[in-house]
């Protein structure tokens, strides 16, 4: 009995145990597992609200200061101004350049739907950013090792562009994913479409199609063919890379891509994108690309036209008074004495041509404008020599002398200050002809002495110089300064019978919609010399290129001149004219460095009749087009 108590005890043991072992074996893992669910729930839940609080924040800290968006719609600018040349051809344009605002239905549909296939293929139907497009950029970039794609939206391309810095930063991409979303949420797509396409810089300083297409094409944007289209929305992605005025393969190459761009996209069907992309639009861009010689007229035109019209918010046209094959004759000219002036150690050279009324048509104000600005034709004041000798004659003319008057060209000494001839000799009695045919110095210096000081500053004054005049006897040999473009226009007053010119070269400007806000009208000065003084003057500027000190201007035909050669060379200029055509031509150094010997009726009367003889060819060939173009 003892023994079956024992064996039961064993056995309870036993079932006690098993039970043991089987509950075990039951209950501890689920106890386990759900501890630890229970444990990573409790962390997922509150790593998920820190990083809802976190993220929160950070889009709460870079939201708070975005651009209010709200005038998102409303023009920011500057006023434009374009200037024509006389030919209607475009010269320059300065500022931005806008385009009247046209909404996208206004628009060829090609238009828009090539920026959408080369930009946004999904802008309809994102929030304002492309997860798959960002996906597939990030892809492209890694697979290529470079930043091949942008994945940026239309959108998003007007965040950055109109509220952000171009910075690259992730603080920058965080705030232009930001004010993409605020767009669209507080447009249409259709006005997002539209604000874009008017504001989207297009190269060339043209903002919006419509400039754009003015621009490049000469009409506007509502008139661009399919191929027009593709070659505008080719711009965006590198406008100066794709100007068809800069470099027309490159852009009809991108133009291609756009257009297969648009076949892939479904908008037009391969083969009206291939007879597309076989048309060659007739680029406006060749008028626009200006040599750096254009640059001198053009900085010269704009400094005045705020003292015509004010720069207000209107964009402007200004027809001006350059003429384009003028323009390119004088840098001809210059270009072809290049090399001796390079010799003669000559740093800078000056051209100025005008009509006889005072309306510039061509200017050179330097020898590189890349290099410097500074224009020498309107700004430098040097002094003219003996280019200046003419007011001087004037004087005396009015007083009574004639070309056939006669004073000594002898020694003389005014004040302690003895004059020289240029060949350290005298002639004895002349004539006042030959005075100023040969420029002697002391027969001018008498004459200035005779008439007065005051009369010959006053005369100057008459005809244009507005510089200061000194009233030391060294006047009547130009040591006052004076700029070459009011020094030609004083000439011009003897090409044009006597009456007073104000060099100009502005003509018109107009507003919007072709408003005149200026128009150049009247008669000028009227007259400021007597007919029958000018025509004296005409005889004894004539004998200096027929015979005097300026033969090296002869072109064959009348004309007259004077040539000006300041002390130890540092200034030569030669001021000379025909009934068509007033041109003047200064060569010298900046620093007033002496050159080697240039004297005005050397190198700068020999570029001056290298343009006046071409500008007269010229002249004549249009007279007989004309006179063929009759018969």
């Amino acid at each position: 009995m003892a023994a079956r108590r024992t064996a039961r005890r064993g056995q309870a043991s036993k079932n006690r145990r098993g039970k043991g072992r089987r509950t075990t074996r039951k209950t501890a893992p689920r106890a386990r597992r759900g501890s630890f669910l229970g444990w990573a729930a409790k962390w997922v839940l509150t790593l998920g609200i820190w990083a809802f609080l976190i993220v929160g924040g950070v889009v709460a800290w870079f939201a708070w200061d975005t651009p209010d968006i709200s005038q998102l719609q409303q023009d920011a600018r500057r006023t434009s101004v374009v200037l024509q040349a006389a030919d209607n051809s475009r010269l320059a344009s300065y500022g931005d350049l806008y385009g009247q605002h046209l909404s996208v239905d206004k628009l060829p549909p090609a238009l828009p739907a090539a920026v959408l296939a080369i930009e946004d293929r999904r802008f309809y139907d994102h929030p304002g950013f492309d997860i798959r497009g960002l996906a597939r950029a990030v892809v492209v970039n890694v697979a290529q090792g470079r930043v091949a794609q942008g994945g940026s939206t239309i959108t998003q391309q007007l965040a950055k562009n109109l509220f952000l810095t171009p910075e690259r930063s992730i603080r920058r991409k965080l705030k232009e994913l930001i004010l993409a979303i605020r767009l669209d949420a507080k447009f249409t797509k259709d006005e997002l479409l539209t604000i874009y396409l008017n504001r989207v810089y297009l190269g060339a300083g043209t903002y919006g199609v419509e400039a754009a297409s003015q621009k490049y094409f000469g009409h506007s944007a509502r008139e661009v063919t399919l191929y027009e289209s593709a070659m505008l929305a080719g711009l965006l992605r590198a406008p100066s890379r794709y100007n068809p005025s800069a470099d027309p393969v490159a852009a009809h190459n991108r133009a291609v891509t756009v257009l297969n761009a648009m076949v892939d996209a479904g908008y037009v069907a391969p083969r009206t994108a291939t007879a597309a992309a076989e048309e060659r639009s007739d680029f406006r861009g060749g008028e626009v690309t200006q040599g750096a010689g254009r640059r001198y007229f053009s900085d010269w035109i704009l400094e005045q036209v705020s003292g015509f019209v004010g720069l207000n918010a209107d964009d402007l046209q200004v027809e001006t008074t350059f003429d384009p094959r003028l323009q390119a004759l004088a840098e001809q000219a210059v270009a072809r004495y290049a090399d001796e002036a390079i010799e003669a150690e000559v740093g800078q050279v000056a051209l100025v041509a005008m009509t006889p009324e005072g309306a510039v048509r061509a200017m050179i104000g330097g020898r590189d404008y890349r290099h410097s600005q500074f224009n020498r034709a309107t700004q430098a004041r040097r002094q003219p020599g003996s280019a200046f000798k003419s007011f001087v004659y004037l004087a005396a003319f009015e007083e009574g002398y004639k070309p056939e008057s006669r004073l000594q060209d002898a020694p003389l000494t005014v004040n302690g200050w003895s004059p020289r001839n240029f060949s350290g000799e005298f002639r004895g009695d002349v004539s006042l002809r030959e005075g100023m045919a040969l420029s002697l110095n002391s027969v001018a210096v008498r004459l200035f002495q005779d008439v007065g000081p005051q009369r010959v500053a006053a005369v100057a004054r008459r005809l244009g110089i507005t510089g200061e005049l000194t009233v030391h006897p060294s006047l009547a040999l130009g040591s006052s300064e004076v700029t070459l473009l009011e020094l030609t226009g004083a000439y011009a007053t003897f090409a044009n019978g006597g009456h007073g010119v104000v060099p100009h070269g502005v003509q018109e400007v107009r507003g919007p919609g072709a408003e005149v806000f200026y128009r150049r009208g009247g008669s000028g000065l009227g007259r400021v010399i007597d007919a029958d003084h000018v025509n004296l003057m005409n005889d004894v500027l004539s004998a200096v290129i027929g015979w005097g000190t300026g033969k090296s201007a002869e072109i064959g035909q009348p004309a007259a001149g004077k040539s000006g050669t300041s002390q130890e060379f540092r200034d030569a200029l030669f001021i000379g004219y025909t009934s068509e055509i007033v041109v003047g031509v200064w060569l010298g150094n900046d620093d007033g460095t002496p050159m080697k010997g240039v004297t005005g009726g050397g190198l700068p009367a020999k570029i001056w009749q290298d343009f006046m003889s071409a500008v007269h060819r010229d002249i004549a060939a249009q007279q007989a087009d004309m006179s063929v173009g009759k018969g």
